[in-house]
Order: structure tokens, then C-alpha cells, then sequence
């Protein structure tokens, strides 16, 4: 079983350890590859200057890479 994914994780990390979270936040709007923020962004940061709840994301990509 992988390891689940924290707020506290760089974007970066979380998909190229869990592609399958590119769903997430694709569904968020954020095409966060390619972004240069992602590499040193943490999920909640990210998630907080797109205005979305970083706990409701972390649940759905954790519920996807279960």
C-alpha cells in the first residue's frame, strides 16, 4: 500500500509519486504540471491561491490512489 498523501507535500511530489492524482486536480482546474510553482508548492499552498479546501483535495486523492 503507497503512502498517503499529506497538505504538506509538493505538488510535484504528490503526482509524480501518484500520476493518478492529476485527475484531482484537473477536476480543481489546476494544471499544475508544468507549472513552475509546483516544484517548491506545497498542496495546501496551492490549493489556498486557487481558493480550493486542501483537506477536501487531499481526501479525494487519497480515495483515488487507495
Amino acid at each position: 500500500m503507497s503512502e498517503k498523501v499529506t497538505k504538506e507535500m509538493s505538488i510535484i511530489d504528490i503526482v509524480q509519486q501518484h500520476p493518478e492524482s492529476l485527475e484531482v486536480f484537473a477536476k480543481y482546474g489546476m494544471g499544475c504540471i508544468g507549472c513552475a510553482a509546483a516544484k517548491f508548492e506545497n498542496l495546501e499552498a496551492g490549493a489556498k491561491v486557487h481558493g480550493f479546501d486542501p483537506d477536501e483535495m487531499v481526501a479525494e486523492i487519497n480515495a483515488i490512489i487507495g
